[in-house]
């Protein structure tokens, strides 16, 4: 786990959780930018990913491990004594929204880009039979058909994701099982059982990944009272590695900028 501290006075703490097969390397742009407009930035690798990938052959990792990283991660975050935003893209959203209704944390928002909730592409042909066959197949091993060129249509985004660590979509039948059920436990939220904490979920318009659909109807069927959803139009899957991402990061600073003038901050 690592800290980057704001280039001058910081006014809040941004945690970032990065989505699955990804590393924290790929932020650097996103960290940066975060950085110069007077945020410190808390981040690292989850289990099994970033140099830990480089010798494992498949993602078979207990989420128990997931959800003990990503507390650990935000309650780093609060160690500042600021204000503090959670961003979480792809799977790492998903794990922020979990963490979130199990330990109510008070941040002072939370950004979700392209959340998980719904996967349009799913790893293995067979994958949703084997989930539900015994514990027998748990090892069994499927490939999650995700390469770069479905993540962004940036050339600039897809040399920023490409590094000395593999990038790794080979699965186990146990691991989407925990998967389907994190996401599930979610989606089956009943109104006002998730926190009442400022949101913006973002997606891209040809994300094919998600299902964007879903993420939208999460978040209205929420009882939240200070929300905002954006569609990217012509956006793949990772936000931040798009062609649009200056304005894309524009937008999320504006939400976190307004979000603190709420609470009595001062922003210049």
């Amino acid at each position: 786990m690592w800290k980057w501290e704001a280039d001058g006075q910081a006014k809040a703490v941004v945690a970032i959780l990065h989505g699955a097969y990804e590393n924290h390397r790929w932020y650097a742009w996103l960290i940066e930018k975060l950085r110069i407009e007077g945020f410190h930035v808390v981040m690292g690798d989850l289990p099994n990913h970033g140099t830990k990938a480089q010798f494992s052959r498949a993602h078979d990792e207990d989420f128990k491990e997931y959800y003990k990283y990503t507390r650990q991660l935000i309650e780093n975050a609060f160690s500042y004594e600021l204000p503090v935003f959670i961003i979480g893209h792809g799977l790492g959203a998903t794990l922020a929204l979990r963490m979130m209704h199990k330990k109510k944390y008070e941040c002072a928002g939370i950004i979700l880009s392209s959340p998980w909730l719904q996967l349009k592409l799913q790893p293995g042909k067979l994958s949703n039979a084997l989930t539900t066959i015994s514990a027998l197949t748990a090892n069994v091993k499927m490939t999650h058909e995700i390469d770069l060129g479905k993540l962004t249509r940036s050339v600039e985004g897809i040399e920023e994701m490409k590094d000395e660590f593999p990038f790794m979509t080979v699965v186990s039948v146990k691991w989407y099982r925990e998967l389907q059920m994190l996401i599930k436990n979610l989606i089956i939220l009943q109104k006002g059982e998730f926190p009442n904490k400022p949101m913006l979920v973002m997606t891209g318009e040809r994300d094919v990944i998600t299902d964007v659909r879903m993420a939208r109807h999460w978040l209205f069927q929420q009882d939240i009272t200070e929300i905002q959803y954006k569609e990217w139009p012509k956006s793949y899957h990772n936000l931040f590695h798009e062609v649009e991402r200056e304005e894309i990061f524009i937008y999320m600073r504006d939400f976190m900028n307004n979000v603190l003038r709420s609470v009595g901050y001062i922003i210049k």
